[in-house]
């Protein structure tokens, strides 16, 4: 019987984890932490795949060269590898990207690829993980009925940086669409919400819609202290 690991944060990879893993051949293993994760593998599960849908830890490269590590990530790779990439592309007008699947190599976001599958940018940030999410375990379920082998990945490389929370402030001279992308983009759970401040507030906004000529939002006002 294959062995799988699946290494995630958050309860919602936890739950798709739950729902998902019955209905797949092989046995499965969950890790939430690289403690957890050293310690299934000293104890002697040996994985055919170590999954990595949402993972904020760089993995020891001991363990990318030994087993065969997935990691996915939402870029058209060669294009936007590196940090932020829903951010990332928002900010620059994409409207459509991909989910890809790709072997972890030491190097970020460099290895081959396994599968593209397109995926839309519409809506929050939250609901765009969320598809995303759900999108993972289709590509994951493939990859052990199929075996498939990864290509390596063509093109030219456009790389992305992490972006940081005072990044979340919202520019000056932006259009109304632009505003509403920018909300939006940084909108779900942990992600710093994106801001305005006044000599004596700091304004976050949520939750925005766009009309044809304003934007409505959920706003929490802090004073500057």
């Amino acid at each position: 019987m294959m062995h799988y690991i699946v290494a995630a944060i958050g309860e919602w990879n936890q739950a798709q984890f739950d729902t998902h893993t019955p209905k797949l051949a092989g046995k499965w293993a969950y890790v939430s932490t690289p403690n957890e994760l050293n310690e299934l593998i000293d104890s002697g599960f040996n994985p055919r795949y170590i999954f990595f849908p949402h993972w904020r830890w760089i993995v020891p490269a001991d363990i990318v060269n030994q087993y065969e590590c997935v990691c996915f990530h939402m870029t058209d790779v060669p294009y936007g590898r590196g940090g932020s990439p829903l951010q990332n592309l928002i900010v620059r007008g994409h409207k459509q990207t991909v989910l890809t699947a790709l072997q972890m190599e030491e190097g970020l976001d460099t290895g081959p690829v396994y599968l593209k599958k397109p995926l839309s940018l519409t809506g929050r940030a939250e609901a765009i993980y969320e598809r995303a999410s759900k999108m993972t375990w289709e590509i994951i379920a493939e990859l052990i009925s199929k075996e498939i082998t990864p290509s390596a990945q063509q093109g030219e490389v456009v790389s992305f940086e992490r972006r940081k929370p005072e990044q979340s402030r919202i520019p000056n001279n932006l259009t109304l669409g632009q505003v509403y992308d920018y909300i939006r983009m940084l909108d779900a759970p942990n992600y710093p919400k994106a801001f305005i401040q006044t000599e004596s507030y700091h304004i976050e906004f949520e939750q925005a819609r766009l009309g044809a000529d304003e934007i409505t939002a959920t706003v929490t006002i802090k004073r500057k202290d």
